[in-house]
């Protein structure tokens, strides 16, 4: 392995201008990397901090070229991309991970699903539905949960039917069904690996889920669950990772059933926001891992320091606009807490903001102030809905 690097030590492309690729960023360039951002929006979240922006769409080919051509390496923070350019370009000699094949088959979800089972990766039982028929529904069987195929993230594109009462509220596009499973915990294990095949994981984390918005909205690390569960939810991460043959960062997302059956629900091909807490809470937080992965180096250190919780900052409802933060003094006056915004321009209900993270000595000190946190701070805007 090489170990001599010129300054920079690599140039890297990252598809999407979010928040993930805002912390991505802050991490490339600790390692001593630069980078360059693909997004539609200028003076996106990412290009902030990167300062170097081509203002383009994600899956426009001739913008995903000048990105490739003025970089060593291509990655993305958002997986609902089009891949066939990227293949191209992978064909042509460009590095580019997660690779394209990989993602092709990750964000078509019913393919996802085919790809876990034929791996031997257990999920809920699943079938594919071309058309949203009642006949069909109710062979499967309800309670179930339809998914659109493509394109649904943070509790879009899912409807969960109790009942064939529900069956108004279906979905019209390419979907699958999947069986309703009554968890009695929501896991995530982060998992890298790095172009060599080095694979290493972070500890299982409990995922508690907004219930209108359906995205995460507080986080625990670790999971309060037996050791035993814990190491099993990480073997079968790995394993996960490792039979997609990936390399990067892989957010696998799994649901506890109450007889103890580890069942993987999905795979993100990228960091998480179910990691965010590593940053203050690990060694090596999972945008360096990231990075570490997709240049080929050593991977970092997973272990936790200290118990954390993760608190998401979502847009208020009934506002709009110009973000006002509201309760922050509040929220910095709490001991271990660190505060994340997002520099987004605009607020909406529901959009992810920013996020706030508590670190302390027990978990149960982490909840409690996690909870403080969510009853203080508030993201209005200047605009009343």
């Amino acid at each position: 392995m090489q170990d001599v690097f010129p300054y920079p030590v690599a140039r890297i492309g990252l598809i999407g201008g979010g928040q993930l690729g805002r912390m991505l960023v802050k991490a490339a360039k600790r390692l001593g990397c630069t980078c360059v951002v693909l997004d539609p929006v200028s003076g996106s979240p990412a290009a902030q901090v990167a300062g170097h922006q081509i203002v383009g769409e994600h899956s426009d080919p001739a913008m995903l070229r000048e990105l490739a051509g003025s970089c060593d390496l291509v990655t993305f923070e958002l997986e609902n991309i089009e891949t066939e350019a990227l293949r191209r370009l992978e064909v042509e000699g460009h590095r580019i991970y997660p690779r394209p094949g990989l993602l092709a088959t990750i964000q078509d979800k019913y393919l996802q699903k085919c790809f876990l089972h034929e791996a031997g990766i257990p999920t809920p039982e699943f079938v594919n539905l071309p058309m949203p028929d009642a006949v069909a529904f109710d062979a499967f069987g309800y309670p179930l949960v339809q998914k659109a195929r493509r394109g649904s993230y943070d509790g879009r594109g899912v409807v969960v039917m109790r009942d064939a009462n529900a069956f108004s509220r279906r979905l019209v596009d390419a979907t699958y069904l999947e069986r309703f499973v009554e968890a009695e915990k929501e896991l995530a294990v982060l998992v890298a690996r790095n172009v060599s095949g080095e694979c290493r994981s972070y500890r299982t984390v409990e995922m508690r889920f907004h219930p209108q918005d359906n995205v995460l909205d507080f986080l625990v690390a670790p999971a309060n669950i037996p050791t035993e569960i814990a190491n099993r939810a990480e073997a079968l991460a790995l394993r996960t990772v490792e039979a997609m043959d990936g390399v990067g960062v892989f957010g696998i997302e799994m649901f506890l059933t109450h007889d103890g059956e580890l069942l993987v629900n999905e795979v993100a091909p990228r960091t998480h926001n179910s990691g965010h807490h590593t940053i203050e809470a690990c060694v090596t937080d999972q945008f360096e891992q990231h990075l570490r992965a997709v240049l080929g180096l050593p991977l970092g250190d997973t272990r936790q320091l200290q118990p954390a919780t993760m608190v998401n900052l979502l847009g208020a409802s009934g506002y709009q606009g110009r973000p006002l933060i509201s309760g922050l003094a509040a929220v910095l006056a709490i001991p271990g807490v660190c505060v994340h915004i997002y520099g987004k321009a605009v607020t909406k209900p529901g959009r992810k903001m920013g996020h706030v993270t508590v670190i302390d000595d027990t978990l149960e000190a982490a909840c409690a102030k996690a909870r403080q946190v969510k009853n203080s701070i508030r993201i209005l805007g200047e605009q009343k809905l």
